[in-house]
């Protein structure tokens, strides 16, 4: 018999042809019957992405993938093969230098998946093999093997639930992990299970493993990995999905790798100077063999060609000369800015981490950085889509009031007795019994227990004169925060529910007297039908119905004369800002019992389309009812909700508000943050007023003075993105979005998850590419948080599992303002600041190179030695920028945070377009220009030591190289407007370096060196007074107009708003 109940239980769907056979406790059904034992997979969980063998081959070509890295790779190539002026040492130093580094960070972090994995792998658990308790590694769990689970332990992989220790066969659980509800469900045992598991002997029939966490086989008997056991001692239950087919697993979804409008920047950057290097290298190789056209040039007197030359085809000689001079400028293009932009993301997102500011003393925890990759992006976001249940609001809900009858009782005003008329008290009977509320007693072991207990027990002892002192101490347990309220609402006005008993409800009345009721069915609460029932049978026999939910589906299936007196408090409770919840009951006769018990029990016992059979017979009991009342429940704002809000719309966010609650409420909760002002003209789109507002929506927008906000809820905004013709759905979107861009704030209510990432996905791709941001705490947020450009977690009380899949996480939604504000702004800053001036510094760098090769018969010479051009950007200029980009605040925190209009002077990547980088490279070429022809004008006199020796080609490109390094430093040192002692100490520490490498360098014969170019060079170069002269003349030349700008130019932007705002504090 329980061969066939679990066969029917959880054979899942029965047209799948795919399933698996699960001998329980590895015992065959008969005693004949020889086992074959099926091959199923560990209970290993690998997160990880590298193993030890894998991991250079794998890391190696992910690298390698990215253009700039490849580009190396190449040159690096070409310089081994051909015969090229510069060592490959040059390219390939620094591209070992990037790839290592970046190896090092990648590795780090697998590392760190590595580390999580071991401890769920590891992990003890109790296995029960012939009759003797077992500890085992997790990892070692196969599948049929029984588990037992202790209270407040995890489930360490899915089991079906076999046996419990509570007297009502059940046990109850948190899924926090998996769909980020943090309220207790209800779980129970297979029917007819033998108590003695010792001597069961069962086979289970199931499907194979599917990600669906809802569509399980057998929902109400299987455990799932990931959730925890409440309020139960202990269960014990049987392995069928273990390791990486368990659902937790199945649902684990790699996030899509986010890029930043930076890094689209830089890509663009790249393009324009890849095609100056080519342009460079094909203007030299041209003039080359124009010039060695002439006579007496191609083959001099004293450079004879060989004969091997002279066999060289001439295109091959032309070709691997153009080769030759890519080589030789090919530093214009920064490399060692990937690992700078690397270092800079991964270090600096330690700041919103070390943050103190974004400390929360309730949950004792930070920020939470997930991506690093997005700081910057943090500073650019035009487009906010908030929830509100836990992020705008608390999540933490009290009762009001209710109404019964069409009068009205506050909860205030609670000393005051109801009327004793049975309508009233059949009212709070229905709160009583109408949810899924469990009773904890509380002990000295449960009080201990912080974890988890805050968010579910609430409630102790609400009021001492009606409750008994044994019940002092009692905590509810429930699925929803609604209905810990509504009876704790009851228990206000004189009616305790006691608890649920071997499906017995009992209640302590006003009157002191216990009253109990026989639970018969729950019919559970589902989005769709927005309601749940419970069936009961009273002492005296009546079976009753109690249904609870939305005014939307609760109205339509009561008499209508009943509704009018309700309608009005409920929507006036809705327009104050509260949850409504509508309660009705009905009286069941036998044979209506017995029709939907029997309808009720097929349909939970069905193979195929359970979830609609059980949906059909629902609606079909849940007609007919009689409305006794509605209730009111406050879910008051977070801390600094609106403050938060009116600071993001200053800095010109826009903000969207996408709920599933009802439109009322969610419009009062927007007044209330001050996202939609008294002033603020409101424009509804409803299915009724569709096609005539958006006929109606080519108004004139051109009131500049009055806001709008625009509301639709989720039925409607399924018609606009859903129609039916694509031209329709196309002008309809178009209008659509035309509209809400041209409103301050956006509230979309009633929607479904997928329609809060289908909002997101439109305006993410809208015209502009807007950077959006998606903030919220449950699980029904995840799918908008992964589909916005910046994900944002809330560590609220609807489990973690946004957090797990944000890209950031913050306690509070107050912290968001400083988030953007400060650190964002702040980031995008650094960064564009750290893209430009690298592209600017190389440009000064390879320039005289190139003009140089017009003064030596484009020979490919080059005019700085090998260690110059190899450390120029490891060591010489890395440091003073990272530390800049790390550090810089143009700006301090506390007035970007008092003035949030500053952030709109960055917005649309202000400080990457075209014209900030058009001033950039004409920078570079102006110093570059300056560095070359200022040092030729020094040599036209030759003799610039005092014993007449003339300096060498090698001496020209040290002073050339001197004057670049300490310009390009001191240029970032002007730049800089926060010193701190690190930017002292890398920037003068840097040009320290040098100059002390440049002495030990040219100061010592190095053996491994075939020729030493630098020679005393540089002592021989600092010996000259008019050496001196030059390098301080063309510093002081190169970086005059940038003084002069600073002194005499009407400060604008930033720093000008800072000045103002200063002298205002000042004042």
């Amino acid at each position: 018999m329980l061969r066939r109940r679990l066969n029917r239980l959880l054979g899942g769907d029965e047209r799948r042809v795919d399933s698996r056979t699960i001998y329980v406790g590895h015992r065959s059904g008969s005693p004949n019957e020889a086992i074959i034992p099926p091959k199923f997979c560990d209970n290993r969980i690998v997160s990880s992405k590298y193993t030890v063998w894998n991991f250079l081959p794998k890391n190696l070509f992910e690298q390698f993938r990215r253009i700039a890295n490849f580009y190396f790779l190449i040159i690096f190539l070409v310089q081994v093969i051909v015969d090229t002026p510069t060592s490959p040492v040059t390219s390939g130093l620094p591209l070992f230098f990037v790839i290592t580094v970046t190896a090092i960070k990648q590795g780090y972090e697998d590392w760190l998946r590595h580390k999580a994995d071991n401890e769920v792998n590891k992990y003890p658990v109790t296995v029960l093999e012939d009759g003797r308790r077992i500890r085992k590694e997790s990892e070692k769990i196969k599948v049929g093997d029984v588990v037992e689970v202790e209270e407040d332990e995890t489930f360490p992989c899915d089991l079906i639930l076999l046996q419990s220790s509570r007297d009502d066969d059940t046990c109850f659980v948190t899924t926090a992990s998996l769909d980020g509800e943090s309220n207790h469900k209800t779980h129970y045992t297979v029917p007819d299970t033998e108590r003695d598991l010792e001597s069961l002997n069962a086979t289970i029939e199931c499907e194979q493993p599917q990600p669906d966490l809802y569509k399980s086989l057998g929902p109400e008997n299987l455990l799932l990995k990931g959730a925890t056991l409440k309020n139960t001692q202990k269960i014990c239950g049987v392995a069928v999905y273990t390791g990486m087919e368990t659902k937790m697993a199945l649902n684990y979804q790699g996030k899509s790798q986010k890029r930043s409008a930076v890094e689209k920047s830089i890509n663009a950057f790249l393009l324009v100077y890849l095609c100056i290097l080519v342009s460079k290298a094909l203007v030299c190789t041209t003039l080359k063999y124009v010039w060695q056209s002439k006579p007496g040039q191609d083959e001099p007197w004293y450079n004879e060609k060989t004969q091997r030359e002279k066999d060289t085809n001439l295109y091959i000689k032309m070709f691997t000369d153009f080769l030759s001079f890519m080589v030789l400028f090919n530093f214009i293009i920064p490399v060692s800015m990937y690992v700078t932009v690397e270092m800079q993301k991964f270090l600096g997102s330690f700041f919103i981490t070390w943050d103190k500011d974004f400390f929360d003393p309730e949950i004792k925890e930070g920020a939470l950085v997930n991506t690093s990759d997005l700081n910057e992006e943090l500073g650019q976001v035009e487009y906010v889509f908030t929830d509100k249940t836990g992020t705008l609001t608390q999540n933490n809900m009290e009762f009001i009031e209710c109404c019964i009858d069409g009068f009205q009782y506050k909860y205030r005003d609670a000393s005051s007795e109801l009327d004793g008329f049975c309508r009233e008290e059949l009212f709070l009977r229905a709160l009583c019994l109408c949810h899924t509320v469990q009773v904890k007693e509380s002990t000295e072991q449960s009080q201990g227990q912080g974890d988890g207990l805050t968010d579910q027990v609430d409630g102790l002892g609400v009021d001492g004169e009606v409750v008994p002192p044994p019940e002092e101490q009692r905590g509810f347990i429930a699925s929803s925060p609604d209905e810990v309220a509504l009876v704790k609402g009851a228990m206000r006005y004189g009616f305790t529910f006691l608890g649920l008993e071997s499906k017995t409800m009992k209640i302590l009345n006003r009157n002191n007297d216990v009253e109990m009721y026989e639970l018969l069915h729950v019919l559970n609460f589902d989005p769709v039908r927005r309601r749940m029932s419970v069936i009961v049978r009273s002492r005296s026999g009546d079976t009753l119905l109690f249904c609870k939910g939305a005014d939307s589906s609760i109205f339509p299936r009561v008499r209508q004369e009943e509704v009018e007196r309700i309608r009005m408090h409920v929507e006036r409770n809705a327009t104050e800002g509260y949850r409504t919840l509508c309660v009705a009951y009905k009286h069941l006769s036998a044979e209506e019992y017995a029709q939907a018990d029997k309808g009720l029990r097929e349909a939970r016992l069905a193979l195929q389309d359970r979830e609609e059979k059980l949906m059909a017979v629902y609606n079909q009991v849940e007609t007919g009812m009689s409305l006794i009342g509605a209730t009111a429940v406050e879910d008051r704002l977070q801390e600094e909700a609106a403050e938060t809000m009116e600071a993001l719309q200053g800095a010109g966010i826009k903000i969207w508000v996408l709920t599933g609650d009802k439109m009322e409420t969610a419009k009062s909760t927007c007044y209330a943050c001050r996202l939609f002002q008294r002033n603020t003209e409101l424009l509804e789109l409803t299915v009724l007023n569709l096609n005539l507002f958006l006929c109606s929506c080519c108004r004139s927008w051109s009131s500049a003075n009055q806001d709008y906000g625009f509301i639709i809820d989720g039925a409607t905004l399924s018609m606009v993105l859903n129609t039916s013709s694509e031209s329709n759905s196309s002008r309809y979107k178009n209008l659509f979005l035309q509209i809400c861009q041209n409103c301050t704030t956006v509230l979309c209510c009633r929607m479904a998850p997928l329609q809060k990432a289908q909002i997101v996905k439109m305006v993410k791709n809208s015209k502009g590419s807007p950077i959006t941001l998606s903030i919220g705490d449950g699980a029904n947020d995840v799918s908008m948080i992964l589909e916005a450009h910046v994900g944002i977690g809330i560590k609220g009380k609807e489990g973690r599992q946004a957090v797990r899949n944000s890209d950031y996480a913050i306690p509070k939604l107050k912290h968001l303002k400083k988030l953007l504000l400060a650190h964002g702004h702040l980031y995008y800053v650094r960064i564009a600041h750290l893209v430009q001036y690298f592209f600017y510094k190389n440009l000064c760098f390879i320039l005289p190179q190139f003009l140089y090769q017009f003064f030596c018969g484009y020979s490919q010479q080059p005019l700085y030695d090998a260690a110059y051009l190899t450390m120029y950007n490891i060591c010489f200029t890395s440091m003073p920028i990272l530390a800049y980009s790390l550090l810089e605040q143009h700006i301090c925190i506390e007035i970007l945070l008092d003035n949030a209009t500053l952030y709109r002077e960055i917005a649309k990547n202000a400080m990457l377009r075209w014209g900030p980088f058009l001033y950039w490279t004409l920078l570079g070429v102006f110093h570059g220009l300056l560095f070359f022809f200022g040092v030729r004008y020094l040599f036209s006199n030759p003799a610039l030591q005092d014993n007449g020796q003339v300096f060498g080609n090698w001496s020209y490109g040290t002073i050339v190289f001197t004057v670049l390094v300490f310009t390009v430093t001191l240029k970032l040192a002007l730049d800089t407007r926060h010193w701190t002692w690190i930017n002292h100490f890398v920037i003068w520490g840097s040009l320290a370096f040098y100059v002390f490498f440049s002495f030990f360098w040219g100061g010592i014969i190095w053996p491994f060196l075939r020729q030493q170019r630098l020679y005393f060079v540089f002592a021989n170069m600092l010996s000259s007074v008019s050496a001196w002269l030059v390098i301080i003349l063309l510093i002081l030349l190169s970086l005059l107009p940038e003084i002069l700008l600073v002194v005499f130019r009407k400060p604008r932007g930033p720093h000008a708003r800072q000045v103002e705002l200063k002298h205002t504090y000042t004042a």
